[in-house]
């Protein structure tokens, strides 16, 4: 869903473009990306619509509105006894999806997650597999602290380290 009116990366913009989307297909290699979804799906499961597919665009697609996730978040919230995050559930514009993306951001910060493991709003609204990836970060990393309190179901992911010699 590129922006037909915008145009094509070059140069340097297009080199840091393709090593994004390299970073995640390394990413999606290890199954991050599927024990997200998986993780997600068992905690919205019931509350809302669950992510069909474990491809980059089905959960793009999915979380881009911003009602799952702050669904998601407010989950952990109501168990770590604080309050929850306001969203709106009809997302007519882009300023709404933003808001409630932002305000996932605020809970996942309350919960307990860094804010250097945020992601901008922009990654997940733009539609972009390589922007993409910090928002799977962001999840695996709320996944993570959520297992730091003993939360279930517990996040199954694993920290993969990899070194990058470019």
């Amino acid at each position: 869903m590129a922006d037909p009116k915008r145009a094509n990366k070059s140069g340097l913009g297009y080199e840091v473009e393709k090593k994004m989307e390299q970073n995640y297909d390394r990413e999606e290699a290890t199954g991050t990306p599927a024990n997200v979804v998986n993780w997600v799906n068992s905690l919205i499961d019931g509350d809302h619509e669950t992510i069909p597919a474990t491809d980059w665009k089905s959960i793009n697609t999915h979380l881009r509105d911003g009602v799952a996730l702050c669904k998601l978040i407010n989950k952990l919230l109501k168990a770590d006894g604080k309050s929850p995050v306001t969203f709106q559930k009809k997302v007519m514009s882009p300023f709404v999806a933003m808001t409630n993306i932002e305000n996932f951001n605020k809970g996942a910060a309350d919960y307990g997650l860094s804010t250097e493991s945020l992601f901008q709003s922009g990654d997940l609204w733009e539609v972009r597999k390589g922007p993409f990836l910090n928002v799977i970060n962001t999840i695996h990393s709320l996944g993570f602290v959520a297992n730091s309190k003993e939360y279930m179901p517990a996040y199954t992911g694993e920290i993969t380290k990899t070194i990058d010699r470019e």
